[in-house]
């Protein structure tokens, strides 16, 4: 009785090697194990003199952050810088999903083009000050208007 040889040919291996390291590399970095914190537009509301903003925040992590201070910025629908404003988020507790409400003086809603994440000013929990708390947030929009980081 005959046996059947391998199909493997070396020829073939060495190039699906490649590709199947190719493939890994261009993976995404996993997120830490400890999770992200969602910062989410939810609505853009107009007042007399002013937008105001409803930001959802949705902490992930197991830490309870008692400074998350975040640098907005808003640009207008030709791209130009309209208003850059500071926005204290915290305290938030770990797990817990929070809604922060602030208005943005002396501009209109309807001329507000995208949202930027600039970075985060401050950032502590409760073991102490946080240099990762830019890279731990994932911006979204429901607004109608980019929130981008």
């Amino acid at each position: 009785m005959r046996t059947k040889k391998s199909q493997l040919r070396p020829g073939r291996v060495f190039p699906a090697l490649i590709f199947a390291l190719a493939a890994l590399a261009c993976q995404p970095p996993a997120r830490a194990a400890e999770g992200d914190v969602t910062l989410e537009l939810n609505k853009l509301e107009g007042m007399d003199a002013a937008c105001r903003a409803y930001i959802l925040l949705t902490n992930k992590t197991k830490a309870a952050f008692s400074s998350l201070k975040l640098d907005l910025v808003m640009f207008d629908k030709d791209g130009i810088v309209a208003r850059r404003v500071a926005v204290e988020a915290a305290p938030i507790s770990a797990g817990k999903t929070s809604l922060k409400v602030f208005d943005i003086q002396d501009l209109k809603c309807d001329g507000i083009g995208r949202v930027l994440l600039n970075g985060v000013m401050s950032c502590a929990a409760a073991d102490g000050p946080r240099a990762d708390c830019i890279g731990l947030i994932a911006a979204s929009s429901r607004a109608g208007v980019p929130l981008i980081k």
